[in-house]
């Protein structure tokens, strides 16, 4: 990954795909995309790196839609109350999004926008095709409003994309389709005219820019990528005979409304146009960040079951603009983090959110576990009892015990600590693991919070000489724990962040995560903070 350009370092644009505000975030939301971005961006700031972080919510999916009918309101109104939810949670897990952008006329505006300039380009075409129906109500079937059976891997799947194998089923292509507005109706067909998006014309163009970032994707987006290369691209639906959603101005498609997928990249715009406004940095001010000209570093944090729209539609309507808009440099995907050894779903009451979680730990601890335990390559489990135990025994444990007994020790100490060569050795072994864990090529939040446990043990071996120092001591061994704690409050800060910030106050730490923490000749004794417990959480 380039850290420079001409004009200093790439700005980092972070896109989280905007949540469906269908409802609030859970816990298994928060662990995938939002910590693995959330974490980044912590890291690239404390290295220097100009960043914006930003998301908003995707209030036009007909999943929108189908939830405020099963819950008796308008789709407007349950928008607007989960958008507000979906707010108040990335503020109490730590997600510090510079930007949470709203979705008002300047979005619409923005989006309609984005596709009219295809449309007036050319890149659009109309094609008649076969959607499914309800047969006594005529109203056509797609995305949340219909399930079936997806024609690649034969396992259920909504409308759109299957979420198991990741290929797209546009149009009439499920199996045994059937409505979940109302599982009883029966399932028609109907032919329509709507505008598409001609993947096809943009295989080479999409197989040239994969052939080149194929190192840097997970195991499951490689995979996905390689397969759905390997088949016909089938086009790509961009509006949709629907009564929600943005309406259409296209002729041809009157009545009509944007696929809610279509508006992927512009809000992804908008919302880093709305965050960098937001943000104190002169590098990024005043700048179209999407612009090529500022050669951004844009980053994807996404499901692995959305990559054939972030890695494939979205990336043509990008190319379709003819070079106006930068490419993303890099896709990180992960993996379903499951309840219990099941999967999370709200509509069986089978769901943690996060004001449960935070009365079980601390916001720090919480964290920590999403990173340990974070669906990276493949599922992994959450659980109240593995929340818990865990948190208690790798880090609040291990943590608390060195820091109280280095505050012990210090409390007498006047003046600077030497610190030795050997120290500065490990110090900068460890620093250089967790830059290692924390950039995108190999990128693991997972492997950074083992290292994190890793270290606590090694340097919790020499607590019991602090507590009870032989005679004849040298203050070097002090020295030393100190320099190499606080190397690992760095090394920590993009995961503990309440921990990283206490640090900041007391001076124990300067917030950069660079070679100059491990420098140090000598150290000054600083008061160690200590992990929080539940019900201890900051104010947010």
């Amino acid at each position: 990954m380039a850290q420079t350009a001409p004009g200093g370092p790439r700005p980092a644009v972070i896109i989280d795909t905007s949540p469906t505000p269908n409802g609030d975030l859970h816990i298994g939301h928060l662990a995938g995309p939002f910590m693995q971005a959330d974490i980044h961006a912590r890291y690239l700031r404390a290295r220097g790196r100009p960043v914006v972080f930003s998301t908003g919510t995707d209030d036009s999916q007909t999943y929108v839609m189908a939830g405020a009918r099963r819950a008796g309101t308008t789709p407007e109104e349950l928008a607007a109350t989960s958008h507000a939810a979906i707010g108040r949670t990335l503020e109490a897990a730590g997600i510090s999004v510079d930007g949470y952008a709203p979705y008002d006329d300047a979005y619409r505006a923005n989006a309609l926008r984005f596709v009219t300039d295809l449309h007036d380009a050319g890149k659009l075409e109309l094609r008649t095709v076969t959607f499914p129906c309800d047969a006594r109500t005529g109203e056509i079937l797609v995305e949340g409003l219909v399930a079936g059976y997806c024609p690649v891997c034969v396992t259920e799947s909504r409308g759109g994309v299957c979420e198991m194998c990741g290929h797209p089923n546009n149009f009439d292509e499920l199996l045994d389709p059937w409505s979940t507005l109302d599982p009883t109706a029966p399932v028609g067909s109907r032919e329509e005219q709507v505008l598409v998006l001609p993947m096809e014309q943009y295989r080479k163009q999409l197989t040239s820019f994969y052939q080149t970032r194929e190192s840097g994707l997970r195991p499951r987006t490689l995979r996905f990528l390689r397969e759905a290369l390997a088949r016909p691209l089938p086009d790509f639906p961009i509006t949709y005979p629907i009564s929600y959603g943005l309406p259409s101005p296209f002729p041809g498609t009157e009545g009509q409304r944007l696929n809610s997928w279509v508006e992927g990249i512009p809000a992804a715009m908008f919302c880093t146009d709305h965050a960098a406004r937001r943000v104190d940095d002169p590098r990024v001010v005043g700048r179209n960040l999407w612009d090529p000209g500022h050669d951004p570093e844009i980053i994807y944090f996404i499901g692995s079951d959305i990559v054939y729209f972030w890695g494939l539609t979205h990336l043509a309507l990008l190319m379709a603009h003819d070079g106006r808009y930068a490419l993303p440099d890099s896709i990180v995907s992960n993996e379903f983090y499951e309840l219990e050894n099941d999967k999370f779903s709200t509509t069986r009451g089978h769901v943690v959110y996060i004001d449960e979680a935070l009365g079980l730990v601390s916001r720090d601890a919480l964290r920590f576990h999403l990173a340990l335990t974070g669906p990276e390559h493949q599922r992994t489990n959450f659980s109240r009892d593995g929340l818990v135990k865990v948190t208690q025994v790798r880090l609040v444990e291990l943590w608390n015990g060195i820091a109280t007994a280095l505050n012990t020790a210090a409390a007498d100490t006047t003046g600077p600590l030497p610190v030795s060569d050997a120290a500065r050795t490990r110090a900068r072994a460890v620093l250089e693991r967790f830059v290692d864990a924390y950039e995108i090529v190999g990128y693991s939040p997972s492997g950074a919070a083992d290292l994190v446990v890793a270290q606590l043990q090694r340097l919790g071996r020499s607590v019991p000489s602090l507590v009870e120092p032989p005679p004849g001591a040298p203050a070097q061994a002090l020295g030393d724990l100190f320099l190499e704690l606080r190397v690992l409050i760095a090394g920590a800060s993009p995961i503990l962040i309440d921990l990283a910030d206490e640090a900041r106050r007391t001076g124990g730490w300067h917030g950069n995560l660079d070679e100059t923490l491990t420098n140090a000749q000598e150290i000054t004794a600083f008061p160690v903070p200590l992990v929080a417990d539940a019900g201890e959480q900051p104010a947010v």
